[in-house]
């Protein structure tokens, strides 16, 4: 992979501990970033390399661009180069149980000591309060926080199809050490951050929360909502293949009855504003499922595509790897698997004067570059074999 030059965070530091998918992501968006990540797994590799089923994509997906360095921080000699590492390092990142890392001798009052320009990023599943020793998944927060029932018909919440509450959090873990960083430059001190699963799915809930305080009525789960437009929905096509169509203000309305011959809808009072249309939504939707049916789903998509409508086919996570718009922007990017193989997985997906982010470092293997980041932080060759002849690294 090509070296990238000149990239945002270029220069910053970062120690990574952490498995699954919520450190992970801060992480991965860090590196991308242009930060330099040194992973640090335990003797063996992080567990996560290892999940089967749905967890077979955790590892590929949010350590690219990462170093790995195998240590045993159960040992006094692994516990002092973490620190050392530390002591070097712009931010560090854990999502462990509570009070882990503290018993390692990692927790953030033990480390500001040792760097007190250090960020310490917590990812955890509850922040301050009665719940923050609870152990949380993305499914558990999902489930309290209000977004499986949002989700899932009436009476059987259902958890959204991706980690979306893990990679949210982590994301939010990313703003806060970027402000962090800010502010360090002004203080010149570091902090520690902490974001959760189960905040993060509150504030998604958020609009739900507001829509009763506006309404005075809870917002019902999606399947069973009164949209806030007439068309806006999965229609089938003659196919038997399904397209998302909406049509979510008045001048689209007149544009898909001009682009659908629909002239005497268009003039039909009754279907004049958006309300209107909300109103005798059992009445319209007849007709255009009628009227979408007579087209297969390319022809309606290629029709839709002109109008200015907004529209999507319904896609399987395996189809983006073909997708033309995805393959032709650079929204996919290279990767060796370790043990052999290539893949294509989602870049980030940010734009900044133009330039995507791409790959720097392949995906590292267990401890692959334990040697050499010990040997710029100064350690000999001799030592570090006696190292891991004594167990303390890969």
């Amino acid at each position: 992979m090509s070296e990238l030059n000149g990239l945002p965070l270029d220069g910053v530091k970062i120690i990574e501990f952490t498995h699954m998918v919520m450190g992970p992501t801060v992480g991965v968006i860090l590196a991308d970033l242009g930060a330099d990540v040194i992973k640090v797994e335990p003797i063996g590799g992080d567990n996560t390399r290892r999940l089967v089923g749905s967890g077979a994509g955790y590892f590929p997906m949010y350590n690219r661009n990462k170093q790995s360095i195998t240590l045993n921080l159960k040992s006094e000699e692994g516990l002092e180069i973490a620190h050392k590492l530390i002591a070097g390092a712009d931010v560090m990142i854990e999502n462990f149980r509570p009070g882990a890392m503290d018993k390692l001798g990692l927790g953030y009052d033990q480390l500001k000591e040792l760097n007190d320009q250090l960020i310490y990023c917590s990812e955890k599943g509850f922040l301050a309060g009665p719940y923050e020793d609870r152990t949380a998944l993305d499914e558990v927060a999902q489930m309290m926080g209000g977004l499986a029932y949002m989700t899932g018909e009436p009476g059987k919440p259902t958890r959204a199809g991706a980690s979306v509450i893990d990679v949210m959090g982590g994301m939010f873990g990313v703003i806060g050490i970027l402000a962090a960083l800010r502010q360090r430059d002004a203080t010149g001190l570091g902090q520690r951050v902490q974001s959760s699963l189960y905040e993060s799915t509150v504030f998604l809930m958020g609009q739900h929360m507001a829509q009763y305080s506006v309404t005075g009525k809870a917002a019902a789960p999606m399947p069973a909502r009164i949209s806030a437009w007439a068309i806006y929905q999965v229609f089938e096509t003659k196919d038997d293949q399904q397209v998302f169509v909406g049509v979510v203000s008045d001048t689209q309305w007149i544009k898909f009855c001009e682009n659908f011959e629909l002239g005497d809808l268009v003039n039909n009072p009754k279907f004049n504003t958006n309300t209107d249309r909300v109103n005798r939504k059992e009445e319209l939707i007849p007709i255009v499922k009628k009227i979408f049916l007579k087209y297969s789903k390319n022809e309606l998509m290629e029709k839709l595509e002109h109008t200015g409508l907004p529209f999507a086919p319904i896609t399987e996570p395996i189809e983006l790897f073909d997708d033309p718009h995805l393959n032709a922007s650079g929204g996919l990017v290279d990767l060796n698997i370790p043990g052999g193989g290539e893949i294509s997985l989602p870049a980030l997906p940010i734009e900044m004067d133009g330039r995507k982010m791409g790959v720097r470092h392949d995906l590292p293997d267990i401890g692959e570059q334990t040697e050499a980041i010990l040997e710029e932080n100064g350690f000999s060759l001799e030592k570090i074999k006696k190292l891991k002849s004594d167990g303390i690294i890969g």
